[in-house]
């Protein structure tokens, strides 16, 4: 075509593919469903998309081939109480997570009996995350801890584990795609984030550096602002440090020439459109395929109003020492429907980082960066600008509570309060 050899091949590709998706009609979806097993809480494709898990409100795991939208299997008693999260460990291997407190491992070739189940959290566990690289899995709840179990060493008693973290009002906890931070947001408007992460050490209280802890912002002199006051240091993490603790930390950080020492605490809170007087709940938390980005869903205090926000990773040394870079830039964001209140939504970036599609309603909106679908690193605005809306589908009877993009085939998943799922793909 004439091209230089700079011109990357893959960013065709994904160009195609979202292409496709922005073709999607709301009619070109099918479906799922097998008997009452209450809300869908929770959607996970395996690594190779051959397989699309469910997790109901009513102790079940659903299993479906996305391809053919045939049922595979239920697992009818899974847990005890609601599954919240599944997340697959490798193209076999997958773990579930239940306000029963345990987490279960399971193998799809034989899913009569679980692999073993994990006790250790004493309230509902709300998601899982793994890190490949130590096959360490993660996981998170509302009992505020963070646990790390080493499936290493599993046996059908169990794994060993050890509380890595511990927060009040924990949500949700997310690792990096390179497991380089943890993020961690909160009921009470904070996100947490530990750079420069390493899993193998436990965090006592006080034994983290506090390196920032500040109020994000949309402006792009990020540097100028000021503190977000006393309600950002320490809050939610039973932190009694005084000032001059604080300064300390910060004070061995700048020693590094702005480097962060591991398991540094950040301590933000992230700005809202429409929010900058009152309090939110971070809702729902994900993390750019490329590591580049996070997606929250916010929501005020009062269940007035709904936000999807887009905060770009700041990376590199503070400008000033006594007023350190804040790692975090909101630079898109749009208003929700804010129906389904007291429900968490959760949303999605597509596999290449293009799209979020984002619960809105009866159905899914399909959101993009620019009207283009461009790549967030070629189209960064200087201000805070609207995501643009692709394509609404709506198909359901009810409010939509999860959403996931295949990460295989032009396929989004959607399910909703009443029990639902609904496959979106194009039709030729």
């Amino acid at each position: 075509l004439g091209r230089g050899a700079a011109v990357d091949p893959a960013r065709d590709t994904f160009g195609a593919m979202t292409g496709l998706y922005g073709a999607i009609q709301p009619a070109d979806s099918v479906s799922l469903s097998t008997r009452t097993h209450g809300a869908v809480f929770n959607l996970e494709y395996s690594p190779d998309g051959s397989v699309l898990t469910v997790a109901c409100e009513q102790t079940e795991v659903l299993l479906f081939d996305p391809i053919s939208s045939k049922h595979i299997k239920t697992l009818s008693e899974a847990h005890e109480d609601c599954v919240n999260n599944i997340r697959f460990l490798d193209n076999r291997l997958f773990a579930t997570c239940s306000d029963d407190t345990t987490i279960a491992l399971w193998d799809l070739r034989k899913l009569n009996t679980k692999v073993c189940t994990l006790h250790g959290h004493t309230s509902w566990v709300k998601n899982i995350e793994y890190d490949t690289n130590t096959r360490l899995l993660v996981t998170s709840g509302f009992d505020g801890n963070v646990i790390i179990w080493d499936t290493n060493r599993c046996t059908e008693d169990g794994c060993p584990h050890k509380k890595f973290f511990h927060t009040r009002f924990l949500m949700r906890m997310r690792l990096t795609p390179d497991c380089s931070k943890m993020l961690i947001s909160t009921s009470s408007g904070y996100l947490l984030i530990l750079h420069d992460l390493d899993l193998n050490k436990s965090l006592e209280v006080g034994s983290y550096p506090i390196l920032r802890a500040r109020r994000t912002t949309s402006s792009s002199d990020i540097t100028s602002s000021g503190s977000s006051g006393p309600r950002a240091v320490g809050s939610p993490c039973h932190q009694n440090d005084s000032g001059p603790v604080y300064e300390k930390y910060l004070s061995r950080s700048s020693q590094r020439e702005g480097g962060s020492p591991r398991n540094s605490l950040e301590v933000l809170t992230p700005e809202v459109p429409g929010e900058r007087d009152r309090g939110n709940c971070i809702t729902s938390l994900q993390l750019h395929p490329k590591g580049w980005a996070t997606l929250l869903r916010c929501s005020s205090n009062t269940d007035d109003q709904e936000w999807t926000c887009v905060y770009e990773f700041q990376e590199g040394a503070p400008v000033r020492p006594v007023s350190p870079r804040c790692s975090l830039r909101l630079t898109h964001c749009i208003e929700e429907a804010n129906v389904g209140r007291g429900y968490i939504k959760e949303l999605c970036f597509s596999p290449d980082g293009r799209m979020i599609s984002s619960p809105h309603g009866f159905g899914i909106r399909l959101l993009g960066f620019d009207a283009q679908c461009r790549e967030l690193v070629d189209c960064l605005p200087r201000e805070a600008s609207p995501l643009r809306e692709i394509r609404s589908l709506y198909s359901h009877n009810d409010v939509v509570l999860t959403t996931k993009f295949s990460p295989t085939h032009c396929q989004i998943a959607s399910g909703c309060l009443s029990g639902r799922v609904s496959l979106y793909q194009p039709k030729f």
